[in-house]
């Protein structure tokens, strides 16, 4: 009787946990657990596998359904054109910013200086970023039902934009279309929520295989690389994201702070910023007071558009790179670089291995040897969990900005006044 009374408080108290505080628990769990595992931890990797699957079967339906009723709550068209300008406005600032913190980091700490590294010449296969031209023709999907089923995001957009502005203008008859595709919403939430529940288990064993892959010894040559990125990406969501909303917005970005825990620990763990999406959207509306058509429009325009952590990541490499290499900079070459990662990002945010991609156009243009690219990539990995966290915090940090620009900022819930209560 004894022991059974014990198991049933033990897992009430687990029950108790707030979600950000088991998925903590499964990823120092999984750290451990790898370390002492080694190579062996990977045949735990199919749990964090079964998680990634679970998210990636949210990600098209969860983006097409709530930028439809995301776009049609708002009704007013030229509503919806001034926020999409507010939201790509601030995170094309704010990845010019990114990018400026992780050059001026690599500057002071020099992470690839003494390494004297001599480039060769070299056939591999480079990943070719589209060009200006390509990303626009690329963005109008041929077929719809095809780009739904690819789960090509950009082209996704583009279209549920379009469907959601023509139900906009055609009145009285969107109507039932309107309440069926707010019903599929509501839907995804919830089922969000459920999956949500998987998510320390699933942690447990990415973190188990990533600390097990990666062990000291390999490491170690590049610890300062990732150091640096680390705490880049610790000062622009601290102290530049922070300093934003309390400058520009006026309010506490202690709030924000908090209201972080769920979808950065996703973040980090997924390195995925469209996989994180379920997690921004819930904690923006329900943590932050953002309305249902801020989050519902300008989250998934974010995991698309928004790379502030991919470009504060190249600021990185790319001096670590010139610094390995040998390689001085001028003035010119730092603008060139900021300017091509923060226009590259829009370019290369829906292609797979995006980092790698605008890694290596930034090299190009400012004559850095590509052979850079194979040093960063053994610890891409660990590196990507850190720039997706940015660029997910990010994300959230806009749709607060633009919801109290616009007035449909619950100030009450944002202030932990209220609870959120879900209205359809």
């Amino acid at each position: 009787m004894n022991n059974k009374n014990n198991s049933a408080q033990s897992g009430g108290v687990w029950s108790r946990l707030e979600l950000w505080k088991k998925i903590l628990i499964g990823m120092l769990l999984g750290v451990m657990v790898g370390t002492l595992m080694g190579p062996s931890a990977e045949i735990l990797k199919p749990l964090g596998t079964l998680f990634i699957n679970a998210i990636k079967m949210l990600i098209v339906p969860l983006v097409f359904f709530s930028l439809i009723v995301g776009i049609t709550s708002m009704q007013d068209t030229k509503k919806m054109g001034r926020i999409g300008l507010k939201a790509i406005v601030l995170y094309l600032g704010t990845t010019a910013f990114a990018i400026t913190i992780g050059l001026g980091l690599a500057t002071i700490f020099t992470p690839g200086a003494g390494l004297e590294m001599v480039a060769v010449s070299s056939d591999a296969a480079i990943p070719n970023a589209p060009t200006f031209v390509q990303t626009l023709l690329n963005m109008i999907p041929k077929n719809p039902v095809g780009a739904l089923a690819a789960g090509n995001i950009l082209q996704i957009i583009v279209f549920a934009i379009g469907l959601g502005v023509s139900l906009a203008l055609i009145g009285e008859k969107a109507d039932p279309a309107i309440k069926l595709f707010e019903s599929l919403a509501e839907a995804m939430y919830k089922l969000t929520e459920l999956v949500m529940k998987l998510a320390p288990y699933g942690v447990f064993g990415l973190m188990a295989w990533v600390s097990g892959k990666y062990g000291a010894d390999v490491l170690l040559p590049l610890i300062k690389v990732i150091a640096v990125v680390y705490l880049g990406a610790l000062i622009h969501i601290v102290v530049f994201y922070s300093g934003v909303i309390a400058i520009v917005g006026r309010l506490n970005p202690v709030r924000y702070l908090k209201s972080l825990t769920n979808p950065a620990a996703v973040a980090f763990t997924t390195a995925s910023s469209s996989g994180t999406l379920p997690a921004t959207i819930k904690a923006s509306r329900e943590e932050l007071g953002v309305s249902k058509g801020i989050a519902s429009f300008v989250l998934p325009l974010g995991t698309t558009i928004n790379m502030d952590g991919t470009a504060l990541y190249q600021g990185v490499c790319a001096l670590f790179i010139a610094q390995a290499f040998g390689v001085d900079l001028e003035a010119a070459d730092y603008i060139t670089i900021i300017l091509t990662a923060t226009l590259a990002s829009v370019g290369t945010a829906g292609v797979p291995g995006a980092g790698l991609i605008m890694l290596s156009l930034v090299l190009t243009t400012v004559g850095l040897p590509l052979e850079g690219l194979a040093i960063v990539a053994g610890i891409d990995r660990i590196l990507d969990m850190a720039r997706t966290t940015v660029n997910i915090c990010g994300d959230m940090m806009v749709s607060l900005l633009v919801a109290k620009s616009e007035g449909e900022l619950d100030e009450e819930i944002f202030e932990g006044k209220k609870a959120f209560q879900e209205t359809v």
